[in-house]
């Protein structure tokens, strides 16, 4: 196994010839660079396969519930059957196939169905926008193997060897709806237009099918069950105000990203490395700010969970092939103290954000501002073209955002402007706002157990209670909290 680093069309024929294990693009310098990992021959590597799938599954013999079908959820029922154990999954919203057509209608501004949006339904937030397959952290276990089983379900092969991975929201749906009929095909039942009203009330088919045993429960809740969340500390179950972050969706053409990240690449060049990505952060009045889930060749998307709430995401379809590049920008925001102070700042930023852009009751329409004018608190009088399919308002969103985030946006944009000259320009513009970048709430944990510190037979993991962020680390800490619950319960 070597290293090689080799300019973008050699690494295209070596490929052909070398089985790759590890390929990333090295935009540094002013010549493009591909940086492969590459088998020699006599390199003995263990084949690819998803060793959580075992076909030797043992003979079901006890019950667990799963609460959400999110990757935490979906990967949470695969472990268990793993182990023996049946997954019973309870999901909000509706199948995937059925969620594209009420996505469909939030993008025509034709109103959000608050069961089933970019947020919840199968899949989880992950599947309507992006479908990125990175983790910042290191430590939360090994990636591959959720690698290996998207691939096993129909990923594309590059997501075992691309350093950021991506298979794109056109392409996920199918992959979900592939795992769907393994865990049913193995025993295991998935039931949508289940709503948990409370720790012992159901609303769906599971109602007398629960109510006289005490099952234990993985809580797979996805980063905007607010309601669940209200619940939860209604009913005493622990958690804590958590840290997050909140800020706004920048958009560039895509055309000038290439340039600043490629330094002015050929059209040839750039069909060869796919569009330019960034990964900007800096410090500002001693709080991070930082680019959050970039989209190149990508779309602005409407992601609030209720009605009224100026929310957006960005996705990209997998060729990342649309003319505009986005990315968040967001602001770290600590919280400490009530549980819930975080969820009600970033409730309330949603609200201010609508009402900026909207007097139809359900009107998804978004407040946005070109890039030069918010770092120079100017009116934007016009908008250039954006990706936002409902529509756009012209806003000050230089005004009434907090200023704690307004003002360490507008200089940390001043730096990513010297880091990368024309990165602040008035052909991009920002809309408001981007406030789901993680849960505002951590439902706390046994260290060891993983159990509730409140209640030893729930289950808290994934993004939605505080312990991931995004779809590889979600489905890792879903395995983890299957793992657990697997050997407390049921000695396995």
């Amino acid at each position: 196994m070597r290293q090689i680093v080799l300019t973008p069309q050699e690494a295209v024929e070596i490929e052909k010839e070398f089985r790759v294990v590890k390929r990333s693009v090295d935009a540094r310098q002013k010549q493009l660079r591909v940086i492969l990992t590459i088998l020699d021959e006599g390199d003995v590597v263990d084949p690819t396969t998803a060793p959580l799938l075992d076909e030797r599954q043992k003979p079901l013999d006890g019950e667990a519930i799963i609460v959400g079908a999110g990757p935490a959820g979906l990967f949470a029922a695969l472990t268990l059957l793993r182990y023996g154990i049946k997954p019973i999954i309870l999901e909000r919203g509706k199948e995937v196939s059925e969620r594209k057509k009420d996505i469909a209608l939030l993008n025509r501004n034709e109103g959000l169905n608050p069961e089933s949006n970019y947020c919840f339904g199968e899949g989880g937030a992950g599947t309507f926008s992006d479908g990125k397959l990175f983790s910042r952290s290191k430590k939360r276990g090994d990636m591959q193997q959720v690698m290996e089983v998207l691939h096993y379900f129909g990923a594309p092969d590059r997501i075992l060897y691309e350093t950021h991975a991506h298979i794109g929201s056109d392409k996920l749906p199918s992959i979900i709806r592939r795992i769907r009929e393994y865990i049913i095909e193995r025993g295991g039942e998935i039931h949508f237009g289940c709503r948990v009203k409370s720790l012992n009330q159901v609303e769906g088919p599971l109602r007398s099918k629960t109510k006289d045993k005490r099952l234990p429960v993985i809580l797979a809740i996805g980063h905007s069950a607010h309601d669940t969340y209200r619940m939860l500390a209604q009913e005493g179950v622990a958690m804590e105000a958590k840290g997050c972050a909140m800020g706004v969706r920048v958009e560039h053409p895509q055309a000038l990203i290439n340039d600043l990240m490629y330094h002015h690449p050929s059209p040839e060049l750039v069909s060869l490395v796919g569009n330019a990505a960034y990964s900007l952060v800096t410090q500002i009045g001693g709080r991070g700010v930082y680019s959050f889930c970039m989209c190149p060749g990508g779309h602005i998307v409407p992601a609030g969970s209720e009605r009224q709430q100026g929310v957006v995401n960005g996705m990209s379809a997998s060729h990342r092939n649309s003319p505009y590049a986005n990315s968040g920008i967001v602001v770290q925001l600590p919280f400490e103290g009530d549980a819930l102070a975080a969820l009600e700042y970033q409730q309330k930023l949603e609200y201010t954000s609508w009402a900026q852009a909207n007097t139809d009751p359900d009107g998804e329409l978004r407040p946005a501002q070109r890039l030069q004018d918010f770092v120079l608190r100017r009116e934007s009088t016009s908008l250039p073209p954006c990706s936002y399919l409902p529509g756009l308002t012209p806003s000050r969103l230089d005004q009434w955002l907090p200023a704690e985030i307004s003002y360490r946006l507008q200089e940390g944009f001043k730096n990513f402007d010297k880091q990368y000259r024309g990165f602040v320009t008035n052909t991009a513009l920002i809309v408001g706002v981007e406030s789901r970048t993680s849960s505002p709430i951590r439902l706390l944990r046994d260290r060891d157990k993983l159990c509730s510190l409140s209640h030893n037979w729930l289950y808290p993991c994934g993004e939605g209670a505080g312990y991931a962020g995004g779809i590889t680390s979600s489905a890792l800490d879903g395995i983890k909290a299957a793992t657990a619950l697997a050997q407390n319960h049921f000695g396995r």
